[in-house]
């Protein structure tokens, strides 16, 4: 009989393209990967991986296992999340990623809540961008996360996920202080389109947003600068550097120097937590979505 472990191990390798790098995803040891492959090759009796450079290559055999293996631990974590309902105890483990705004602006509510209510459940948080969370929820290095997308560019799930809103959160236009827009209480959208602009980091959503919002309006982005932490744009628009849409949700206080200005229409971005339709039984993600809603309807600038 094969064994589920050893599956989980294939499956890992094929994910991640190399003995080592599964060993890293499931927290063992190189030798333990490489036992188990050893063993489940003298259960299959067929090869299953080649040398292929650094890495390695699954063989046809192992292509088709896991096939199989994909499905046979869906249906092993939804036997899983079926047993945490029965028992309906919030307790284990679980990780969490999500865009560092998110983190920022509703994670230390909802930790603080789940803490309190569930000491039996660990959760593990690692901060990403969009580009990586999705992978690490394909991948099944994460059980939910936090996303942010903006209105008129959404983005596209996995298939096999469930998921939830949280909030709007909306993005103001920040400017040095002794700019000649600064002291408007409200800005049209159009008066901003030529201004040098502060960006996010260029492999960011939110950076490819910026472009093609300013590209659907007729006008060509003027980037000055790609940052990405929130603090370091705001001092770089105290020194007189730029403007940068600058979205509520975990921006914390405004230095001396830098107005922020509402823009109308208003730019929004969505905010939602997903995880795998097979875990959705699962007390602890249910308890931990209930949190993060929560820290969303409390939450105040």
């Amino acid at each position: 009989m094969l064994s589920v472990d050893r599956l989980r191990v294939l499956h890992a390798i094929a994910v991640h393209g190399s003995l080592s790098a599964a060993a890293q995803a499931l927290h063992v040891t190189n030798s333990a990967v490489s036992q188990q492959l050893t063993k489940l090759e003298r259960e299959t009796g067929q090869p299953l991986v080649e040398r292929n450079g650094r890495g390695v290559r699954l063989t046809d055999a192992a292509e088709l296992l896991v096939e199989h293996t994909a499905r046979i631990l869906s249906m092993v974590q939804r036997a899983e999340a079926e047993l945490e309902a029965h028992r309906d105890d919030v307790t284990g483990h679980l990780r969490l990623s999500g865009t560092p705004t998110a983190v920022r602006g509703l994670l230390p509510h909802a930790l603080n809540a789940l803490n309190e209510a569930h000491p039996g459940l660990r959760l593990e948080l690692h901060e990403e961008e969009p580009h990586e969370s999705l992978p690490a929820m394909v991948r099944g290095d994460a059980d939910l996360a936090m996303i942010i997308d903006w209105v008129g560019s959404p983005l596209e799930l996995p298939p096999g996920m469930s998921r939830a809103s949280l909030m709007e959160d909306i993005g103001d236009i920040a400017l040095p202080a002794d700019h000649p827009l600064a002291h408007r209480e409200l800005l049209e959208i159009d008066e901003i389109l030529t201004l040098p602009w502060i960006s996010w980091s260029k492999a960011s959503i939110c950076n490819d947003w910026l472009h093609d919002m300013i590209r659907s309006r007729g006008a060509e982005p003027r980037i000055v600068h790609n940052v990405e932490e929130h603090q370091t744009k705001l001092a770089l628009i105290a020194a007189g550097i730029g403007a940068a849409v600058m979205p509520r949700l975990g921006r914390g206080a405004v230095p001396e120097g830098v107005r922020v200005v509402p823009v109308q229409p208003a730019l929004v971005r969505q905010v939602y937590v997903f995880w795998r339709t097979d875990a959705s039984r699962r007390p602890a993600i249910r308890a931990t979505v209930r949190a993060l809603r929560e820290a969303a309807a409390t939450y105040t600038e």
